[in-house]
């Protein structure tokens, strides 16, 4: 299996739980080769993130997953683009690029889990709050040290719990539904890898 950085969010505002780190701790209960992925829980917090980005992405992953939760998503969101933009307006790094785009098969992606029965899309890009900072930050690491791995970011809908703890109604996708997306991402990746060796 090809080495793995799997990454997602504590709680944050009103939120008790992160849909994206109860995805993660689910998937790794399924895993049967744990040796080639590590996992991380960032906190929400910029310059954290972007220091720990920093000293992760030196492990030369072939593959740097980011999961993120998405609050009112029906789907699981494929980000294609992270932006060159700060929540404040400005550049993330000035004098760097615009954005950058996924290498990875994204649409792809989408398919094989569509086919299997699970809400996605690809989406155009991760907004312009910490979920986008994260993949752009991420990208332009590791353009910037010349390393091979590919990095991608998934936004993940609100667990039901979460959803249920709402006065109004959001949408939900069910943790385990969440982790088989993310199960069928690495399989998808890990295929193409032993093909192109």
């Amino acid at each position: 299996m090809p080495s793995v950085l799997l990454t997602a969010f504590e709680p944050y505002e009103e939120w008790e739980e992160n849909s994206s780190w109860l995805a993660l701790v689910e998937l790794t209960r399924w895993l049967e080769d744990t040796h080639a992925v590590t996992t991380r829980r960032y906190p929400v917090c910029f310059e954290t993130v972007r220091k720990r980005l920093a000293d992760d992405l030196r492990g030369n992953f072939d593959l740097v997953l980011h999961l993120g939760q998405s609050p009112g998503s029906t789907h699981i969101c494929l980000e294609a683009v992270g932006l060159n933009v700060h929540a404040n307006g400005h550049p993330l790094i000035p004098d760097a690029p615009a954005a950058y785009h996924s290498t990875l098969p994204l649409p792809g992606w989408q398919q094989v889990l569509q086919q299997a029965g699970i809400p996605t899309k690809v989406s155009h890009h991760a907004g312009t709050y910490l979920c986008n900072a994260t993949l752009y930050l991420s990208q332009h690491l590791l353009a910037e040290q010349q390393l091979n791995s590919q990095a991608a970011f998934v936004h993940l809908p609100l667990a039901p719990g979460q959803a249920a703890k709402q006065s109004g109604m959001l949408a939900s996708m069910s943790t385990p539904l969440a982790a088989a997306g993310i199960a069928a991402m690495l399989k998808a990746f890990a295929e193409d890898a032993a093909v192109n060796r």
